[in-house]
């Protein structure tokens, strides 16, 4: 849903579909940022 929403997005400009993209990709950010931390966290032991 992500991707078709940036790719409606990117085509139209439709102010929805960035909207639908921004709702969609907050948990998945949280998730890659959470990932990176602990990549760090076992590169430091």
């Amino acid at each position: 849903m992500r991707d078709f929403s940036w790719k409606y997005f990117a085509m139209t400009g439709d102010v929805d579909a960035y909207l639908l993209y921004k709702e969609a990709s907050g948990p998945y950010e949280e998730e890659v940022a959470a990932a990176e931390e602990l990549i760090i966290e076992e590169e430091a032991e």
